[in-house]
This record gives structure tokens, sequence and C-alpha cells, in this order.
């Protein structure tokens, strides 16, 4: 039905839409989601002409090109076979009409009906939205805001249009009229709908597909179930990150600051986390990379940083790891979990090259891990579990922090400082001279601990092994670290092997969470499933004694130690 090729829209010299491609089939809905500015009003009102900007490229509507048509064939088109629901009511609403005579408007106009059946058309449609008839005809200035929002919708559909744009749809509703007035929306299956959003939940609830805008292109396009639970390019995952809804167990992460439109490029490179020199100069293509998901990304969407394929090892009659397999995506946490001697922090050694596996190989960014290079420890660093033990007593703190440098001859004495001070102040801790020149026990355990974190970070690694990184401190402590690590993924895009045997911290920092008992990963997937819908009876036994998150749902359950 809808045809969009190679569509940009500048308003002066900033160009809004740069080179959308997009097809609507008949009865779609398609959902175009985005950051504020991203284009997605613009992109509607185009289909319509009524963009006010320099516009060039190519809209068909069922046959019809759109930017070629003459004023009166757009005339037949609009509020007839493609009508609007903007989202500013008050800009759109005529102050000195009824909103009953607003929505009869339009029927009237394109004679569909006379008067009195358009009123009575009209009446219907206001109470089909929820309107109270007692409001029918009031002034849009007695109305609350979604009491506008439901008059236009309303006048929107009046004529029985064949494509619906909807701008924020949803935005000026309760939680209960949301729900309500989706669902009608919903129900029109024959009308084709383009809807123009922000808010996921309104996307998932209303859409066939989704199309991911950025500075004014599209970067990710698919299913909208596939794409809001597997999304394949860091904005979109970024997007969902940072959305809140009833199943999220992770603390909210914001996208990584830098909201810019950058020369050349990919749009999202100054955010991205997983940027590289190509990004930053030449715009990626569009490809599909499986059916009906397409991405624009030079990396084919988020990479996998590391993997370990079947990973054994025995300390004689013990097997420690049972062909253990997992993997961890650039700028996500998998938390490993288990109780005691279960084999997580054997696995973590052997991924950092401290111990030799019986069997099974590592790949870092797609490669086999080389342990004899230094730059595999400049990508890959470990947090253990006790600071005490991890820092020199003979190395003060500033020493500390730079001693990585040091060994890797990175550079001089000034350039090591500096960058000492900086992962220091990321870490919330002092950079004056007398806490430089401490030693180890002089701080405190959370103080030792930040050190800890902040000489893992000093060479820009791209993924850091935490080994029970709180398991020492108070729970002050606890919650500061955590937050911290999340911060540090959010602006560094660092990918994190975040080991506990505490399943409530867990959730409360990962992405995705495994299961580990008597050396073999038994259970593994997103951590909201994990959580609240665990599989096997030990997850379930690790979710029941964690005392904050009891649930009736479990009561059945054995509650014995674990």
């Amino acid at each position: 039905m809808l045809e969009i090729r190679d569509l940009r829209v500048s308003y002066g010299k900033e160009l809004v839409l740069d080179g959308i491609d997009l097809d609507l089939k008949r009865g779609e809905a398609l959902a175009l989601v985005g950051e504020s500015g991203a284009g997605k009003t613009t992109l509607g009102l185009s289909v319509m002409r009524l963009v006010e900007g320099q516009i060039r490229g190519n809209i068909r509507f069922d046959g019809i090109e759109m930017l070629k048509a003459s004023e009166a064939e757009l005339e037949r088109i609009r509020w007839r076979r493609i009508a609007i629901a903007f989202q500013n009511a008050n800009n759109v609403l005529n102050p000195v009409h009824s909103v009953l005579d607003q929505v009869t408007e339009p029927i009237v106009f394109h004679g569909l009906m006379d008067k009195y059946q358009a009123r009575g058309r009209a009446s219907t449609l206001l109470g089909y939205f929820g309107l109270a008839s007692d409001r029918f005809n009031a002034y849009p200035h007695q109305l609350s805001g979604g009491e506008q929002q439901r008059v236009l919708l309303a006048m929107a559909i009046s004529n029985y249009p064949e494509l619906l744009i909807l701008d924020e749809p949803l935005s000026a509703l309760d939680a209960t009229s949301r729900s309500e007035v989706g669902k009608l929306i919903k129900m029109d299956g024959d009308c084709t709908k383009l809807i123009a959003t922000h808010d996921l939940d309104t996307a998932s609830k209303l859409a066939d597909r989704i199309a991911v805008l950025y500075g004014g292109k599209i970067v990710e396009e698919g299913q909208a179930s596939q794409v809001l639970s597997r999304p394949r390019h860091p904005y979109t995952r970024a997007l969902i990150r940072a959305y809140p809804n009833m199943t999220t167990v992770k603390d909210l992460q914001a996208i990584k600051e830098g909201l810019t439109r950058p020369g050349s490029g990919c749009p999202f490179h100054p955010r991205c986390t997983q940027t590289i020199d190509v990004c930053r100069t030449l715009a990626p293509e569009t490809v599909t990379i499986s059916d009906e998901r397409k991405i624009a990304c030079h990396r084919g969407g988020i990479i996998t940083r590391l993997t370990t394929s079947s990973i054994s090892k025995s300390f004689g009659l013990i097997r420690a790891v049972k062909s253990a397999s997992l993997s961890i995506e650039a700028g996500e946490t998998l938390a490993l979990v288990g109780q005691t001697g279960s084999g997580k922090t054997t696995l973590a050694r052997i991924i950092m090259g401290l111990c030799q596996p019986d069997s099974g190989t590592i790949y870092l960014d797609g490669a086999v891990a080389n342990y004899s290079s230094k730059n595999f420890y400049q990508k890959v660093q470990m947090i253990f579990q006790n600071p005490g033990q991890s820092l020199s007593h003979r190395l003060s703190v500033l020493q500390a922090v730079t001693e990585p440098l040091d060994i890797q001859n990175i550079g001089d004495r000034a350039e090591r400082r500096a960058k000492a001070m900086k992962v220091l102040g990321e870490m919330g801790l002092p950079q004056e001279e007398n806490f430089l020149y401490r030693y180890p026990h002089h701080l405190s355990g959370g103080e030792m601990q930040r050190v800890a974190i902040a000489r893992a970070l000093i060479q820009d690694p791209v993924l850091l092994i935490a080994d029970e990184p709180t398991a020492f401190l108070d729970a002050s402590n606890q919650a500061r670290i955590l937050k911290q690590l999340l911060n540090l993924q959010e602006q560094r895009g660092l990918s994190m092997l975040y080991i506990t045997h505490d399943i409530a911290a867990a959730r409360k920092v990962s992405d995705r969470i495994a299961v580990m008992l008597e050396g073999s990963i038994i259970e593994e997937g997103p951590a909201n499933e994990i959580v609240t819908a665990p599989h096997e009876p030990y997850t379930k036994r690790l979710i029941c004694s964690a005392s904050s998150l009891h649930s009736s749902q479990y009561s059945g359950i054995e509650q014995a130690p674990v």
C-alpha cells in the first residue's frame, strides 16, 4: 500500500530524514520508534505532504506518487483515504467549535453522509473511544488532555481511512485509558497504520513491525516481537534498557551521552558501544540479517565479545567445570550464578588464562584467545573477590592503579598519572595527593575494591570479569559499587561477566543470567525470565533463598539452604 524510497527532508540546512526506505502492506501496522528528534513525526507528515521543509525522494500510496500529486488530488486523499491523529491536540482542535462538530466536519466535507448522519457517526465514534456523552458538545478547552486525544482519534477514523497515521496516539492517556484505547485501535484490523511513538509499550501492543529511527535513518527494522525481545542494533538495545516496564529486573540504564548529528559516518557512532574506524567515516548500508530483519550497522549488529565452547576442567578426581558454554555480547552483562564450589571462579580463571582447561576453546571477538599476546590483557581484565589479596601492600594507590600501564609500557609518566586520575574519578575516589600515596592497609574495604576496579579499567578493557566484587563489603558499599559498574557499562560499553552466589544482586545488574551447578551450566536466559519463570529446581531454590525475593509462586518449593 505504501512505498517510500530514498526520502530526504530538510529544514533549511538541517537534514531531518536521510534516505528512508519503507514498505507498508495493506492491513499492516508499522511503528516508528526512537528518541525525540529522530524524525518520526516528520516522516508521518511527509506521507500526507504536510511537511514544511524541503522534501525529496518517492512516496507512493496505492500507486499514487504523493510528491507529484496536485493539490486537488491531495485534497481528495487527505482525511479520506489517509488520515492523521496529531500528537498535540491543542494545536489541532478548533477552540470555537464543539468536539462533536469537529468530528462531523470531515465526514460532511468528503460527502460520505449528510450532516444528520455524520453527527450520528461522530457521536458513535466519540463513544467508541470512551468519551462521555455529556462531553460531546464541550469545547476543546473544557476537556482534559486525554479526552482531547480521544477526539483526535475519533476524527482520524471518521471517514474509514485506508491508511491511518498515529503520532504518539496514547501519550496523553493514563495507564488504564491507554490499555482501553490501544485495544480499540488494534481492533480496526482493516486499516493500515503508521504509528510514530517513543513508547515501546505502545509499539509492542499496536504494531506488527517496528522500524527504529536514529538521526534521520532507519537503523533496525523487523517483526515487533523479535525486535523488542532480541534487538540486534546497539541503539535498539539501549532504547529497551532505558524503558521501564513491569518485567524489568535490571536497573534502568540511560543511553551514553552525546546526542548529536555527526557530519559523517554512522549517525549513532558517537554514542555506540562498539564503534570502529569505519563507523566514523562511512554511513552503513541497510542489510537483511535474517527473515524480515534489517539492520544498518558496519559490524552486522551487536557483536559477540566472548564465547566459551565446551570448557571442562578437573582437579584430580574432582570435575570442577563440565562442558561449560556461554557467550557475552558487546556492552552486555552476563551474571554467572551458583553456590560456592559450583565452578564459577574456575571458569573465570580459565577465561583469563590463569588456569588451563582440559578441553574446550575460548574465543574473543570471534578469534581463538591468544594468551601470549599483550593485547589480550589490554582487552580483558578481572576484578578478584578479595581486594585485600589482589592489591600489593607494597604499592601505593597510584602505583597499584598505574602498574598495568608500566608493565605494558603504555604512555609516559604524566600520561599514566592522568589516566589514573580519570579512572579513580570514575570510581568516585579522591584524587588528592594524601589519598594517592596511601597504601591498601590505610583504606576501607569499599575503597580497596574501588581501587582494584580502577586498576582493572585503566587499560580500557572491552571485557571485565567481576568475581564476587562486593562479597566482602557492607550493603551500602555493595550498592555503590554495583551502580558504578552499571554506569561504566553505559559510558564505556563494557561487556561484563559478573560472578556471584547472590541472585538478588544478579537480577539488578545483568541482562542475562546463567546458573551453574556442580560445574555445569544448567539454565541460561534473559534475567527477567530466569527470575520470574525459572525451569530448574535448583534455580527456584536459589530464588527462594534470596530473602528479598520470597514469593508465593514458589511457596511449594523446599526452602532448604543452597
